[in-house]
């Protein structure tokens, strides 16, 4: 047992952020599961729906730093890889993306370049 008072703090604090880590982890793999478990069910609507989930808990719990964002990136990739081959369409959010994308890279293109403003005189 820690006797300096810092080191306790830091024994409550790592025991709270157990919890909170483990309780994330425990969503994301309830969340996997139930999409795989679509998937070799055959419900497609269901697919979107818990695919959509399933990259929301992800990116929360790479936010939360449970996951690392090359990791979360590349199981997001896997889970739209699965979609796509049960022949489910891709989520929404995915869809979405897509378009804003496509809407930033036409509207930055109609944009005319901005005129410089002449530099102050110093006195």
């Amino acid at each position: 047992m820690p006797i300096i008072k810092s080191a306790k703090k830091r024994v409550r604090v790592s025991a709270k952020a157990a919890v909170r880590n483990s309780k994330t982890r425990r969503s994301l793999k309830g969340a996997l599961k139930a999409f795989h478990k679509a998937i070799t069910g055959g419900a497609k609507k269901e697919v979107r729906d818990l695919q959509s989930t399933a990259e929301s808990n992800l990116d929360k719990a790479a936010k939360k730093g449970v996951m690392h964002k090359n990791k979360v990136a590349r199981k997001k990739s896997q889970l739209a890889r699965a979609a796509k081959a049960a022949g489910a369409e891709a989520a929404p959010a995915a869809k979405k993306a897509v378009k804003t994308v496509a809407k930033k890279a036409t509207t930055a293109a109609k944009k005319p370049a901005a005129a410089k403003k002449p530099a102050a005189k110093k006195k």
